[in-house]
């Protein structure tokens, strides 16, 4: 059965499918249900070209060897395939790549500049 369930940790955590979160009731695995997604597909040279391109929009990007997976997105759709791409709209789990700021595809940054805190922000993971 797929139940919901609200997880409140400490900090952030990017769960996968093939997790699980031990509750009093026992284990509960993580499965990854299908969403909207647009498979992107193009030679392998075009597919770094717009690979680039959508992490230039910050855009989240599942990278496979042979495509691109990024959440439905109309605007993103239209500008990739007149770049060339082959587009394709489907459902499927997503698991995004992760991010370089951090561990795990939750995991937020700041780009430079001022701070939201006055004081320093390290992380030792």
């Amino acid at each position: 059965p797929i139940w919901d369930l609200l997880v409140d940790l400490p900090e952030t955590v990017s769960l996968d499918a093939g997790d699980a979160l031990e509750t009093a009731a026992g284990l509960v695995a993580v499965e990854a249900l299908p969403e909207p997604l647009i498979e992107v597909r193009a030679a392998p040279a075009e597919l770094i070209r717009l690979a680039w391109h959508v992490g230039n929009r910050h855009t989240p990007a599942q990278i496979e060897p042979d495509r691109l997976l990024i959440r439905e997105d109309k605007v993103m759709a239209d500008m990739l395939a007149r770049l060339g791409a082959k587009v394709r709209r489907l459902m499927g789990p997503f698991r995004p790549e992760g991010g370089a700021y951090g561990p795990g595809r939750t995991h937020g940054h700041h780009h430079g500049g001022a701070t939201d805190h006055p004081h320093p922000h390290v992380h030792d993971h």
